[in-house]
């Protein structure tokens, strides 16, 4: 009979202390997952896996230790608590390290409201089947497409639990459905290739096959013979796909890992203009049916809504315990965890203030510029924010896009690039991060 998690992380809470451990924390996640890869209509490949993972954190004085482990026998979990504190024991003195306080922990949450696990039946693998073979069928009978590199359908479910010596035991449940599907078209030194795809927690509100599929196809049509754009200063459109690629360095720079380790273009900025006025980042990690949502942290914080940046100033670090108690700071209720790493700060859902205008306005008002649609490569300085990219899209001639580009470089500064961003109003509301289309006005382009 298989074991409640909640008894497994008591019996590990429980073997810890007998090993030793002054305090500890346990995590245990079940779960299953499922893909299907789909070649020319037929399956090519299928994947089942199954199983359950359990991580323990041990702390003897300001000393820790994690060890984890894929068998859950009572032997193995004594074996693995006397390690770690064996292992603890050994490791130099962390002054911030240590388990929330009793009175810090959250006691109530509701991770039904959440929407965070589909309760429809799993798929199976003739569904996964189906549907990646309809993205393909689609994306071949789009004029031009010579093939379909990839369709791919997949589906997950887990289930996690959390305790502590401090009292704290919770968990809840996770579901995911995905359907992705990359097109190739031209020959040879010509060909070009781009993707579309979907990914969500409930089943139903998955977007169907034949229009990922068909956009799929479109989007790499237009990347048909490409050319290099001409070097200079030129207005830069990050489009929707890629544009929270930005937000995500702004959010890299404001982690508390950064900034208590002084390694962040941002990390003087508390306090001051860091997008323009107008604009804030929000963090709402009780969004439903959405992928970054929590219900308590890594660490059995409570998780609750923020203002990140408001009217352009940035108003919160991201911070964990750690990271919070080295700056004086209290915990943001950030902590994201494995059971084979400790917590470490991270962003849940954020939302960008959306513009007015739409993409197709950006364009027209851009004048002559570049709408990147991929990237590749980085060369991003975090201490300074110099930023370098690698990039692919669509030119822009007097508002019209008029050919495709490729092997360019982008560059710029991530202070400045922030400080004028315009953003449009096609953000997708279901992802984690929303994100519009963002319009640099001036960034360096490196091409002919």
């Amino acid at each position: 009979m298989t074991q409640a998690l909640d008894a497994l992380t008591a019996q590990m809470l429980e073997v810890a202390k007998s090993a030793g451990a002054d305090s500890a924390d346990a995590m245990a996640v079940r779960g299953t997952s499922l893909s299907v890869d789909v070649r020319a209509g037929v399956l090519e490949e299928a994947q089942r896996e199954e199983g359950t993972d359990i991580g323990l954190r041990v702390f003897v004085g300001q000393r820790s230790a994690i060890v984890s482990a894929s068998d859950t026998s009572s032997r193995t979990l004594s074996e693995m608590a006397e390690r770690a504190v064996a292992m603890a024991r050994e490791a130099p003195e962390n002054p911030y390290a240590g388990l929330a306080d009793t009175d810090q922990i959250t006691s109530s949450w509701d991770a039904e409201a959440l929407e965070l696990f589909d309760p429809t039946p799993e798929p199976d693998p003739a569904a996964l089947q189906k549907d990646a073979a309809e993205a393909e069928a689609a994306a071949l009978a789009v004029q031009g497409i010579s093939q379909v590199q990839s369709a791919s359908a997949g589906y997950g479910a887990r289930e996690v639990n959390l305790a502590g010596s401090n009292g704290f035991s919770g968990g809840y449940r996770r579901s995911d459905r995905g359907l992705s599907c990359v097109a190739i078209a031209g020959t040879g030194s010509g060909m070009e290739r781009d993707y579309d795809g979907d990914g969500r927690i409930f089943q139903s509100d998955m977007r169907s096959p034949t229009e990922i599929g068909r956009i799929a196809a479109e989007r790499t049509l237009a990347r048909i013979n490409p050319r290099k754009p001409p070097t200079g200063t030129y207005p830069v459109l990050f489009d929707e796909r890629i544009s929270s690629s930005l937000i995500g360095h702004l959010l890299s720079a404001i982690n508390g890992s950064a900034i208590t380790r002084g390694a962040s273009f941002l990390r003087d900025a508390m306090g001051v203009q860091v997008l323009p006025k107008g604009i804030s980042l929000t963090e709402d990690p009780h969004r439903p049916r959405v992928t970054g949502s929590r219900p308590f942290d890594g660490e059995f914080l409570a998780t609750s809504k923020r203002e990140v940046v408001e009217d352009g100033v940035l108003k919160s670090w991201t911070l964990d315990l750690g990271t919070g108690r080295q700056l004086g700071l209290p915990s943001t209720g950030n902590a994201a965890r494995g059971t084979s790493s400790g917590p470490t700060p991270s962003p849940w859902n954020m939302a960008l203030t959306r513009g007015e205008a739409s993409r197709d306005d950006l364009i027209r008002d851009m004048g002559t510029g570049l709408l990147v649609t991929s990237m590749i490569g980085s060369t991003i300085n975090p201490n300074t924010g110099d930023y370098s990219r690698g990039a692919a899209g669509l030119w822009i001639e007097n508002g019209e896009v008029t050919y495709a580009v490729n092997e360019c470089t982008i560059a710029g500064n991530l202070r400045d690039m922030l400080l004028s961003i315009v953003p449009a109003n096609d953000a997708r509301t279901h992802l984690s991060r929303v994100v519009p289309s963002l319009l640099i006005p001036g960034m360096t382009i490196a091409g002919i």
